[in-house]
Formats: C-alpha cells, sequence, structure tokens
C-alpha cells in the first residue's frame, strides 16, 4: 500500500532556484499563482494561501482579518466567489472542476527543471505521426493483433489532462466516495437529521480538497508522462495513439540515445497499448472493475475521523485536511480484499509485459538502443517512477513492477512456444490469461494444455440458434 492516502498526495514542488521560492509579493501573497511551489493555492487546502494576503502575521489569531484584512475589494470579491463555489459544490465525491483548474494551473507554472508547456507545432506533430505510422508497420510482424490507432496525436501538457480527465474520474471516484460516505456517517444517527446542512457542507469541503490533490497530482504527472498509456491503463480516448513531444525530449536527454529513437520507441509502446485495448474488447473494462473492486474493500479508520470532526474548528478548514493526511483509510484485510488487490496487480502485469515483450521483438534488430531504452523504462517503473507514484496517491495502490519482468519473460516463452497467434490469443477471454501463480511458474503455464473459448463460444451460439422460433413472431 501507499504510505501516503489516497487525494491527499504530492508533497509541493520545490522551485529550481532556492531563493524564488521564498519571495511574497507585498501583501503577503506567494509567488506566482501559489506560494507553495507546485501548489497554485498554498498551504490553505481550500484556495486562499495563495491569494494577496492570506497569510501574514495575526493570521492564527484572527482567521477573518487572515482571510480578508487586507484584500483589496476585487480580490476579497474573487475570495467570496471562490468559497462560494466550494460549499455550494454538490456533485459527485470529488469537485472535478477544481481539480481541472488546478491541474491546468501546475501544467503552466512549469516543471522544476524549468521546463515550459507550449503548443505543439507543425514538425512535432508529424514526426510523431510518422513515428507511429512505422510503429505500427513494425508491430504487424510480431503480433497478430491489427493497428487500434485510428489517429496518432501530438499532445502539450495541457491537452494530455483535459483529454484523460474522463478517465481519472472513474478511477478515482469509487474510493473518494468511500471517504466522503464516512465523513456523513461519523455524526450519531440522532444527530444525522438536524445536522443535514453541516453534513452537506463536509462533503462540499471534502469533494473540494479531493479536486485539489488530484488536480495537483494530475497536473505533476502531465509534466512527466509521455503518451497517453503510462500507468498501463488507457487513460486517453479510443483509437487515438498520443504521444507528448516536449516530455518525450526532457526524457531522452540524458541518456546518450538519438532522439527520434527515443520518440520511435515510445510510439511503438504507444501503439502496442492501442492494439490490446482496441481489440482486446473486455480488457477495459476488467482492468477499471478491479480498480473499482478494491476500492469497494477500502474501510475508514471512523475514530479517527470522529476526532478530527469533533475538534474541528469552522475556522481553521485545513485542520480536516492535516488529520486526512495522517491516513485514514486501509483496505480491509480480508480474502476478498487480497483476491481483488492480486486480479489487479496481474492484469496490469500482464499488459506492461505483453507490451514489453512485443516492442522488444520489433525493435531488438532495427534500433541500436533497443536494449538500453528497454532497461530505462523497466527500472523508471521499478524505482516508483511519477506514473506508479500518482496512480498510488489517487487509487490508494502501490503497484509491484517486479511482476512486470516476471510477466514479460512468461510472454516470450509464450512466443517460442506457441507461436506469434498462441500467444496472442489468450487475450480471447480472461479466463484463458496466466494468473499471478503462473507468474511464478511460467513453464509450467506454458506447456500446459489450454482451453479454446472461441470454439466453446461457436458452440454455444449454435446452440441458441437451434433454440430460437422458426418465425419471428416465435409462434408454431
Amino acid at each position: 500500500m501507499s504510505d501516503t492516502p489516497f487525494g491527499f498526495g504530492l508533497p509541493p514542488e520545490e522551485p529550481e532556484n532556492g531563493d524564488e521560492g521564498k519571495k511574497k509579493d507585498p501583501a503577503g501573497g506567494g509567488q506566482g499563482s501559489g506560494g507553495q511551489g507546485g501548489n497554485p493555492f498554498g498551504a490553505n487546502p481550500f484556495g486562499f494561501g495563495g491569494l494577496p494576503g492570506m497569510g501574514g502575521p495575526g493570521g492564527a489569531d484572527n482567521p477573518f482579518a487572515a482571510m480578508f484584512g487586507s484584500l483589496n475589494p476585487n480580490d476579497l470579491g474573487a475570495a467570496f466567489q471562490q468559497l462560494g463555489q466550494m460549499l455550494s459544490y454538490e456533485g459527485g465525491p470529488v469537485n472535478w472542476d477544481m481539480a481541472k483548474q488546478i491541474a491546468r494551473q501546475v501544467v503552466a507554472q512549469g516543471t522544476a527543471d524549468g521546463t515550459k508547456d507550449a503548443s505543439v507545432g507543425p514538425a512535432e506533430k508529424s514526426a510523431v505521426e510518422e513515428a507511429v505510422r512505422l510503429a505500427d508497420l513494425w508491430l504487424d510482424e510480431v503480433t497478430s493483433l491489427p493497428s487500434g490507432s485510428n489517429t496518432a496525436v501530438a499532445w502539450s501538457r495541457a491537452e494530455w489532462v483535459e483529454a484523460t480527465l474522463p478517465a481519472w474520474q472513474q478511477l478515482v471516484d469509487p474510493v473518494a466516495e468511500r471517504v466522503g460516505a464516512a465523513m456523513g456517517d461519523v455524526l450519531p444517527e440522532e444527530m444525522q437529521a438536524m445536522a443535514g446542512p453541516l453534513i452537506g457542507m463536509m462533503r462540499s469541503m471534502g469533494g473540494a480538497m479531493f479536486g485539489q490533490q488530484i488536480g495537483q497530482a494530475v497536473g505533476a504527472l502531465a509534466g512527466e508522462v509521455v503518451g497517453s498509456t503510462d500507468v498501463g491503463l488507457p487513460l486517453g480516448p479510443a483509437g487515438r495513439a498520443a504521444l507528448l513531444p516536449l516530455n518525450i525530449e526532457v526524457f531522452g536527454k540524458d541518456l546518450g540515445v538519438p532522439s527520434d529513437e527515443v520518440r520511435l520507441y515510445l510510439a511503438l509502446r504507444e501503439a502496442a497499448h492501442q492494439r490490446l485495448f482496441a481489440h482486446v474488447p473486455w480488457l477495459r473494462a476488467h482492468l477499471f472493475g478491479a480498480v473499482e473492486g478494491y476500492a469497494r474493500g477500502i474501510k475508514v479508520d471512523t475514530s479517527k475521523l470522529e476526532e478530527a470532526v469533533g475538534q474541528l474548528d469552522p475556522t481553521h478548514p485545513e485542520q480536516l485536511q492535516e488529520a486526512l493526511q495522517q491516513g485514514m483509510f486501509q483496505p480491509e484485510d480480508t480474502p476478498a480484499q487480497k483476491a481483488a488487490l492480486a486480479r489487479l496487480e496481474t492484469a496490469l502485469a500482464l499488459v506492461e509485459g505483453w507490451v514489453d515483450a512485443v516492442v522488444h521483438e520489433a525493435a531488438k534488430s532495427r534500433l541500436t538502443s533497443a536494449d538500453a531504452l528497454r532497461e530505462t523504462l523497466r527500472r523508471r517503473r521499478a524505482s516508483g517512477g511519477p506514473a506508479e507514484q500518482t496512480f498510488a496517491t489517487l487509487i490508494g495502490l502501490e503497484l509491484r513492477p517486479r511482476r512486470l519482468r516476471d510477466a514479460a519473460r512468461l510472454w516470450a516463452s509464450l512466443t517460442d512456444a506457441r507461436g506469434v497467434d498462441g500467444r496472442d490469443g489468450l487475450w480471447e477471454h480472461p479466463d484463458m490469461l496466466p494468473t499471478a501463480t503462473d507468474l511464478d511458474d511460467p513453464d509450467g503455464f506454458v506447456h500446459r494444455e489450454h482451453l479454446d473459448f472461441s470454439e466453446l463460444d461457436k458452440m454455444l451460439g449454435e446452440a441458441a440458434k437451434g433454440d430460437a422460433p422458426e418465425d419471428g413472431d416465435g409462434k408454431e
């Protein structure tokens, strides 16, 4: 499990120039759009810390003076508008409007290495389109799954945020719902009817907190990812192979590998993911369902939440977030929850292992740096790279990258033993795929007789046709 609980994630990024991070404007606001490095709203979790006049001496003793005292009329109006938006939110467990706004602000600030987001130019778009086209040609020779990309696109970081937020919503909402429900359940039953407005306000505050932290995490991830499938999940629109030229340039900067090779190798990985998700129709639902199944097994430590709510000072709402940051939920230690975790980890490992194996087969004889790039990406995953860290923060789950190597070896062995068609045929049905136990004993799985579900489906279809009435009205 991640040490960082869901939704209360990434630490503020320090500016590259240490002195710059200490600068304050005359009114007490943070440098740039936020005084806390990567956090556009500063230390205050509800969005006032980064506004002029929101800090300063005496704030703790007089919260209203700290919040509104030195604001000019325009800033005061903005502060009230932001507070109203937070407390009037009536959507799901996460304020996704806030998440999107913050993610875009984080992207606009740039990354710690000083790179700023920029629109993708025609030359970069053309290079990405050509890399994906060539990648698909190479993959045709090593997999029986046809191309899954209708188009190839080059995204800026901001465009990546826009395109992937719907998938993040599907991943995050089940876990956030657990915490949001618990916030309303901590009050005694006899008080809940009387405290309706308070419960509603708490949930609105909770949605704002989740929105802020998720926006922060997604915005930070946008500065690192190189495509739409870095976490092994289909985060972008179906059929659209996407690469981020700016991040690819940063990724390959110190590798000593020609930029064209880096781009092409990453295009191979993106195109391979697209084939899998396009032509294995049950896979997306299987993966997202595994995440949701895992989320259902998370339990909230209500004793901690009760203590936090009981001591909550309305003038210091950040106290609730500080309490939540200490860790209020853990997975249930039950067979069902352990099974859900194993299903998710195994499914992700199988996806990543298959991509690793087919990309290596396609690239090893064509790219001189194929082995080095493969190992670089493996180590990036194994060391808890940005994608894995953000996934752990948002979902409350830490992946086990060691399974990736196990799965890649198993897929390679299957290729040798059964050929490309025999290997890829296992994706026809989820029950045909290797299990976690099979990853421990790949030779046993490779040489085991396997079921042919296509024949079974054909037999069932023919039987169904035989039972159908002769005419359309169902009459004799």
